[in-house]
């Protein structure tokens, strides 16, 4: 197995855990390697102490803090203010879709997740060349 520094290391938060722990085996059964959360609090924390997290995935709608104010947090950050973000939802209206688009996300998903779809924008996101080259 791949440490995690050597794989693209993505932070998933979503106060539901069933859901956070099928979509961080899912993610790291593709060789990703994920630090899961159930909060905004948690989030920030695991992004000071891992500058290395290349992604977010957030659910939209939590208890203390929505992903949405998430989102915002890091766009006012001038260190993670380009850090891709992808949101998923089962909940979301269309207001929420519009001020998605304006925070740039990179992705919004309805949940639960058709996850062929998610894993192909991941490989669009972090295309593999060596995989690439191998396959040449």
């Amino acid at each position: 197995m791949q440490n995690s520094s050597s794989r693209q290391q993505i932070l998933l938060v979503d106060d539901e855990e069933e859901h956070l722990l099928e979509l961080a085996e899912l993610l790291e059964n593709e060789g990703y390697y994920c630090h899961t959360v159930g909060s905004v609090k948690a989030a920030l924390q695991v992004l000071t102490r891992h500058p290395d997290v290349a992604l977010v995935i957030t659910d939209l709608r939590m208890p203390e803090e929505s992903g949405m104010g998430l989102i915002k947090r890091l766009r006012d950050h001038t260190f993670r203010q380009h850090l891709p973000v992808i949101v998923m939802s089962g909940h979301a209206s269309m207001d929420d879709v519009s001020d998605l688009l304006r925070l740039q996300v990179l992705d919004f998903f309805r949940k639960p997740i058709y996850h062929a779809r998610l894993l192909e924008t991941l490989e669009n996101l972090f295309p593999q060349p060596l995989l690439q080259a191998v396959k040449n």
